[in-house]
């Protein structure tokens, strides 16, 4: 989680720092994309706990 954390800090400063409509743009649609992949990684290991500890799971 760390290290998105820092890469959206990152992009955020590139953004700021660019003067190229074409660059921001990549660069916003990069933050936006990891963050999106963060949050599925994060439902899908809710999920996965989830089907883990369902009791109708539970048969040997």
């Amino acid at each position: 989680m760390e290290s998105v954390e820092w890469l959206v800090e990152q992009l955020d400063k590139l953004v700021k720092e660019s003067r190229d409509y074409k660059q921001k743009a990549l660069l916003l649609s990069t933050k936006k994309l990891i963050q999106e992949q963060e949050k599925r990684k994060e439902q899908l290991s809710g999920e996965l706990d989830g089907r883990l500890w369902s009791p109708g799971s539970w048969r040997e």
